[in-house]
């Protein structure tokens, strides 16, 4: 990797614009043509130092925020179609199966979410009607502190393997 490769890197840390052509900018910024962007790109993930390239969406910006994690209690012997069912709808983010303690009794953990409150609670009553599981709380987002898919960029992190 050269030191365009490591700018490259860190400018794409920041977010793709959603533009026509979205290689143009990064390119400006680094000098180099669209085309030279794309192919250092695609040389990187060959080389496996990018092992994914994906999109990040703010739900709250496509007017999403009714965000709630929806713990349930699910008989053991029935976790894994439960699991399956729930994770079928576009509402469901997340599925987690998680270990019970004493004072916690939920072993499935789904994140759903939805403009409202309401359509949020709804589509719960009508999943647990449907999947027959009646024990289950709603835990609604209050305040997001913290979201990131991954660290800042530094020499470690791109380490090849």
């Amino acid at each position: 990797m050269d030191k365009t490769d490591w700018e490259m890197l860190s400018f794409l840390q920041e977010g793709i614009p959603l533009v026509r052509e979205p290689f143009s900018d990064l390119a400006e910024r680094l000098g180099i043509t669209p085309d030279e962007a794309v192919e250092r790109l695609r040389t990187l993930q060959e080389e496996k130092v990018i092992r994914k390239f994906g999109l990040f969406v703010w739900k709250s910006r496509l007017g999403v925020a009714a965000n709630a994690m929806v713990v349930w209690k699910v008989p053991s012997n029935r976790i894994q179609d439960v699991a399956e069912f729930l994770s079928e709808f576009r509402e469901v983010t997340h599925c987690y199966q998680r270990r019970t303690t004493p004072k916690w009794r939920y072993n499935l953990y789904t994140m759903i979410h939805g403009r409202e409150r309401e359509g949020v609670t709804d589509f719960v009553k009508r999943l647990s009607d449907r999947v027959g599981v009646r024990d289950y709380a709603i835990l609604f987002s209050v305040k997001e502190f913290v979201r990131r898919s991954t660290g800042p960029i530094g020499p470690s992190r791109f380490r090849k393997q």
